[in-house]
């Protein structure tokens, strides 16, 4: 059964998390599940911007399921449970259309690192943050101590990995984490997802990689992407594909 669902509304993809009974806690199938929908998304080209959002007010995302993980090998817990998390929340940073997570209610540990891969986030006035890791004897494993050092403060981050402290709504906001606090945040969301489909979508894509490149999120592979769209459009180009296609020496331009 299905724990993470993709819908459309128009231009817009929405990712919801369906797993209430839990808080929404991420279990090994809605890992694989959110990956899928992430490879469609990014192959869609109707589609011009993702909203992440969850079942219930009361979490948006708890984090990992520990039944999930709770009784895995270390090396399978750190190659695969690890690693593939990990990889797919890369995946969502990396995703070239925007993206916005609407934190219905809290986001602890791999919900706050879920959150933290997407563009924006939006929060509700009520709702709160934290990486409970350390009480339950792990550390934060899919980029809790990298990505989120590049959005939140420092002081921030220790006060909730180290000292097992929440933030609240009002200091996400005040230091720049969330777009937006309010009592309805998917309506704060929608408004946001209104402008930016109202944008070049090849702009948007190309600025959001040129941003990403700055920040060193996949730089190397952000470079390249775009070297490689310019020459695309090249006359170089085409006439190598035409020399090799008529088995004949190429004649560049330099156009």
């Amino acid at each position: 059964m299905s724990a993470v669902h993709l819908t459309r509304n128009g231009k817009v993809a929405e990712l919801c998390l369906d797993n209430p009974a839990k808080m929404n806690a991420f279990t090994v199938e809605m890992l694989g599940q959110l990956a899928a929908h992430l490879d469609l998304i990014d192959h869609d080209t109707t589609i011009a911007a993702v909203m992440l959002t969850a079942t219930g007010d009361r979490a948006f995302c708890t984090g990992a399921d520990i039944n999930g993980w709770g009784d895995l090998s270390p090396a399978k817990f750190a190659r695969h449970w690890v690693r593939d998390g990990h990889r797919i929340f890369d995946r969502l940073a990396r995703l070239g259309k925007p993206t916005i997570a609407v934190l219905s209610g809290h986001a602890f540990g791999g919900g706050l690192e879920l959150a933290a891969a997407c563009d924006l986030r939006v929060m509700a006035t009520g709702a709160s943050l934290a990486l409970p890791e350390a009480g339950v004897g792990i550390v934060p494993g899919w980029s809790g101590t990298q990505r989120l050092m590049r959005l939140l403060p420092e002081p921030m981050v220790k006060e909730m990995a180290l000292f097992g402290m929440r933030i609240k709504a009002d200091r996400a906001l005040a230091c720049g984490f969330v777009a937006a606090v309010g009592d309805d945040p998917r309506a704060l969301a929608e408004t946001l997802l209104d402008r930016t489909i109202a944008l070049s979508p090849r702009a948007v894509e190309i600025t959001k990689s040129m941003i990403h490149a700055a920040q060193g999120e996949d730089r190397g592979a952000m470079v390249e992407a775009l070297g490689s769209a310019a020459i695309a459009a090249s006359a170089d180009r085409d006439e190598g594909v035409a020399s090799f296609r008529e088995k004949r020496k190429p004649d560049f331009s330099g156009q």
